[in-house]
């Protein structure tokens, strides 16, 4: 008997969630970006599945582990809870770049394995980032791949818009308008 699918919003961490600190390898460097929480409360409310996925190449680099990978996802959560805001899944690729994994965005795993474990509707989610490698993966899954000018994304947007082959299915100001743009999308589609 096959489970009933729904659609998730997928967010990429840091630049997007979190300020962006070229490798945040302890918890104290954690900050939330304006209107993050209040972003992802809006999606608990609709019942939308919200998950982050996060490339992690520090700990194949040897400049952090994952128990304090752990404790920084810990300390998300809680900073996030105490708006009232929660995430239903956090995946993350420990690899190198050079390792041709299957987890490092754009390629698919972690949105197959939060897919399978979530049950979740591919075709039918969001993929929320600062890097175009975060709308590539939404393009590979059949998703809708949204880029924030926050972090990384202003830059490559600036540097990149002319390149690209398939552009983001929306540009975003930051996380909560990515999200206004994702409930007003699903309005649309009723």
């Amino acid at each position: 008997m096959r489970k009933h699918l729904s659609p998730a919003v997928f967010i990429d961490r840091d630049g997007t969630i979190n300020e962006e600190v070229n490798y945040l390898d302890h918890p104290d460097q954690l900050r939330l970006l304006p209107r993050c929480a209040e972003a992802i409360k809006k999606i608990n409310r609709q019942g939308i599945k919200t998950i982050v996925i996060t490339n992690q190449s520090g700990i194949a680099r040897g400049y952090f582990t994952e128990k304090s990978l752990h404790q920084i996802h810990d300390k998300l959560e809680s900073l996030l809870a105490q708006d009232g805001a929660h995430l239903d899944g956090i995946y993350f690729c420990p690899h190198h770049p050079d390792d041709a994994c299957d987890c490092r965005k754009p390629a698919p795993g972690m949105l197959k394995a939060a897919s399978s474990e979530h049950a979740i509707d591919l075709a039918q989610s969001f993929v929320i980032g600062d890097k175009l490698t975060d709308v590539k993966l939404a393009q590979r899954v059949g998703a809708k791949g949204i880029l924030v000018l926050t972090g990384y994304g202003q830059a490559e947007y600036e540097s990149e818009r002319d390149k690209w082959l398939k552009p983001p299915d929306y540009v975003a100001q930051d996380i909560y308008d990515a999200v206004e743009w994702i409930l007003s999308f699903a309005d649309r589609k009723e």
